[in-house]
């Protein structure tokens, strides 16, 4: 005996009881193979029940559309529950993209001019929700026909269908002018409210539409009038206001009509204004017709005193407790502030005070509204308020408040001071979130700023000696340190206590640059700069700790920096009497020579650019006059082959064979005492090997050259080398050349390791290895090297 179908609620119990999908899946399949069936088999009397089932399926996610025939077939049915069962069908089931349109437009057409309003109504949701263009062309005369003629439910869902029609088909715009003006006479509020909702979307298509409703206006006013002065109303009143929608829709439709027409606007002030003062704002219901009054205010020529009373409106919503409300309003107030600034500056403690709004969107927006109200009579208060949010707001804001800050003080800075103070602040506070202009900005700031040089640098080396991490600051800071090292040594400054500061100190805090992990490459290039141009001040043991220091980077695996360092000791081993005029300060440069890549570069290139003005020195024992400046090169072309340093002693130079000024590469050539190499991993037909040797200067310094090579026929891929070493050493991993170690015959991967040893313990090392077989396996060993030569430690 067949299985009984489920009836609707028996079949929604059993799916929710199921204890998997699996066993839900079961069920909907089941069932839908027996509606199937029953669909199939043409049974009259289940057709609407199983659809039923079938709809609720559907909006489970299952496929339902084999019952879209059947939808059609009970809307075509004289039962009023079966026909209701096909218009929730075809809604659900059918759009304006399937081949059953043309029998759908038969059955809506004659469902209009049923005798039932009930069925009316049914037809006319169901052509406004999936109606088509061609739907719309057909029926349009039967909708207008029921928007003035029928009963008010119907007519309430024709003037709706209607507005539908507008959207898809804007042709027909005219078809519905005089509906839409007759409808304004209407005393129900449901057809005023499609009425206005029509006659918007008409304005909005067509221009015809919008001049011949302009003569509407004093009507639209009395009702809007009409509405805010009536009293309670039990059908029509939301929280002691009469039908807010419908005054939200005439204050929209009154925005529309009064764009760019002065007449128009006047003749709706004073209606605004009575809207504006008499509407409660105790429930989100007011503040909504408020809001939507400001808008029309500031989208039609409206009085200048009424246009303040909008911006009024919206500072009051500043300290709603609704965080919704004070989003839109500070949204408003900044697409406002341009038209209206002097209003909305009115309002700044308020729009500051959002800053500290534990909403992070209302925070944002207070942000950008702050930044925009900042101009030369309120900078400094407002920028105080914007540096105390800076300290304190997340991470995602301080790249937006720092640069907003750097740009209102660049252009309403009251004196060349304050821009500085402010800028350090910013950059002590989150230098890491700055622009990358920051950097040459402030610099070119402070240098067109003669008379405080001292202070800057004062400033800018007490910042520096508390932290070493936003390396915005660090760069200026070193910078001004090579420029106006002098000033801080000789303890001059006029607008603060003057603070003498000893050499030796200022070189460690150079040196401590150059080590930290933190600084950047760019930062130390800061640094080596500041260093040398510090040598032109200072003498003695200074000088050769410069030396010593500069000497370490003349091997170092970043090629600007190599360059850097490999110049710099040229300069102090074969032209130390150069030195001095080749360091010299920087001339003020025009800001727009900047550019956000290389200018740091181009800073060096000018400091060590000595094409120009420079003596002619005839080498010592050499009987050859010197050769003209125009034979003289450019001290920057100095890497002609790989130089290392050479310990610090007295340098006699030879006579040059070719009389040339700069021949800067002689003695370059002693190379650091080198070791023999030491395999510490060989499996796998992988190969590690360490090459290493150790500067003659930094003699706690080791040098180690990783060296993988690959014996196989395959590529080894994605190789990464990780080394840990005890605490009382420092180790610096720096990039490999390559991810990938070519088979047999291809070139070797090779990657620096730099190990400080500073008290000459014994060096131990444990290396993590972990790599890709040619055949897709993966490896990961961990070694550990106790086995490291007596000269690589002692």
């Amino acid at each position: 005996m067949p299985e009984a179908p489920l009836t609707l609620p028996t079949l929604i119990r059993t799916i929710r009881g199921a204890r998997t999908q699996a066993e839900e899946r079961e069920l909907v399949q089941r069932e839908s193979a027996k509606i199937r069936g029953a669909f199939r088999g043409d049974e009259p009397d289940s057709r609407a029940s199983n659809l039923a089932k079938l709809l609720y399926i559907h909006m489970l996610g299952y496929p339902a559309y084999f019952g879209q025939m059947e939808c059609l077939k009970l809307i075509a049915s004289q039962k009023f529950h079966e026909k209701r069962i096909g218009y929730l069908g075809a809604a659900l089931l059918l759009d304006e993209k399937q081949d059953t349109h043309l029998l759908l437009t038969n059955s809506i057409k004659n469902d209009l001019l049923h005798p039932s309003a009930w069925v009316q109504c049914l037809a006319l949701s169901t052509l406004g929700s999936l109606g088509s263009a061609a739907m719309f062309r057909d029926l349009a005369g039967e909708v207008e026909q029921l928007a003035r003629v029928g009963q008010p439910a119907v007519r309430r869902k024709a003037v709706v269908c209607a507005v539908h029609i507008i959207r898809k088909v804007p042709d027909l715009t005219d078809t519905f002018i005089a509906l839409g003006e007759q409808l304004l006479s209407d005393r129900s509020h449901g057809v005023l409210h499609g009425a206005v909702m029509l006659i918007v979307e008409m304005c909005e298509q067509t221009p015809q539409a919008l001049e011949h409703f302009c003569k509407c206006v004093p009507q639209l006013v009395g009702i809007l009038h009409n509405l805010v002065v009536a009293g309670y109303s039990p059908d029509n009143s939301i929280s002691g206001i009469s039908d807010p929608f419908l005054q939200v829709q005439i204050l929209r439709l009154l925005r529309i009509l009064g764009r760019d027409n002065e007449e128009i606007s006047d003749a709706m002030n004073d209606a605004l204004a009575q809207v504006a003062t008499n509407t409660e704002t105790a429930r989100n219901v007011g503040n909504a017709i408020l809001y939507e009054t400001v808008l029309t205010i500031m989208g039609v020529r409206s009085a200048s005193g009424l246009r303040v009373l909008a911006i009024n409106i919206l500072g009051r919503f500043l300290v709603n407790k609704d965080r919704n409300i004070r989003y839109v309003a500070l949204a408003s107030l900044q697409k406002l502030l341009q038209a209206e600034s002097s209003a909305v500056q009115r309002h700044r403690s308020t729009v500051l005070a959002c800053l500290t709004d534990p909403d992070p969107t209302v925070k944002r927006r207070a942000l950008q509204l702050s930044l925009a109200l900042v101009n030369s009579s309120n900078v400094r208060a407002t920028i105080k308020e914007l540096l105390d949010f800076l300290s304190t707001c997340a991470p995602d804001l301080k790249s937006d408040c720092a640069s907003g800050i750097f740009l209102a003080a660049e252009k309403f800075a009251p004196n060349k001071r304050w821009h500085i103070d402010t800028i350090l602040q910013v950059l002590t506070t989150a230098g890491s979130y700055v622009r990358d202009d920051a950097v040459p900005n402030l610099t070119h700031l402070i240098g067109g700023a003669k008379e405080l040089h001292s202070y800057a640098v004062q400033q800018l080396y007490e910042a520096l000696v508390e932290d070493i991490s936003q390396q915005p600051l660090v760069q200026v800071a070193t910078w001004c340190i090579g420029e106006y090292g002098n000033l801080l040594l000789a303890g001059s400054c006029e607008e603060v206590e003057p603070k003498q500061v000893d050499p030796e100190e200022m070189l460690s805090l150079l040196e401590h640059v150059l080590q930290s992990h933190l600084s950047l490459p760019a930062t130390r290039g800061y640094a080596l700069t500041a260093l040398m141009k510090l040598g032109t001040h200072l003498q003695g043991n200074s000088i050769n700790r410069i030396r010593r220091l500069v000497s370490i980077y003349c091997s170092c695996q970043d090629i600007e920096l190599q360059q850097r360092a490999v110049e710099y000791n040229a300069l102090f081993r074969k032209y130390d009497h150069l030195r001095a005029s080749v360091l010299e300060k920087m001339p003020l440069m025009d800001k727009a020579g900047y550019s956000e890549e290389g200018s740091e570069r181009e800073q060096l290139g000018r400091e060590l650019s000595i094409t120009t003005n420079i003596p002619e020195v005839e080498p010592s024992g050499s009987s050859k006059p010197p050769e003209s400046s125009s034979q003289v090169s450019d001290l920057l072309n100095l890497l002609g082959d790989p130089a290392e340093p050479s310990p610090l002693q007295p340098v006699t130079d030879p006579p040059l064979a070719t009389g040339s000024v700069l021949d800067l590469l002689r003695d370059l050539k002693s190379p650091a005492s080198a070791l023999s190499r030491l395999v510490v991993y060989d499996q796998d037909e992988l190969l590690v090997e360490f090459s290493m040797e150790r500067p003659p200067l930094e003699t706690t310094l080791l040098l180690i050259t990783a060296i993988m090579s690959n014996r196989g026929p395959g590529d080894v891929t994605a190789f990464s080398l990780q080394v840990a070493v005890p605490k009382s050493f420092q180790v610096e991993l720096l990039a490999p050349s390559g991810s990938t170690v070519p088979g047999q015959g291809g070139p070797p991967v090779t990657q620096l390791i730099r190990v400080l040893n500073p008290r000459k313990l014994p060096l131990r090392m444990r290396l993590r290895l972990a790599y890709t077989l040619p055949s897709g396996a993966a490896v990961q060993q961990i070694k550990e090297i106790n086995s490291f030569p007596e000269a690589a430690w002692q």
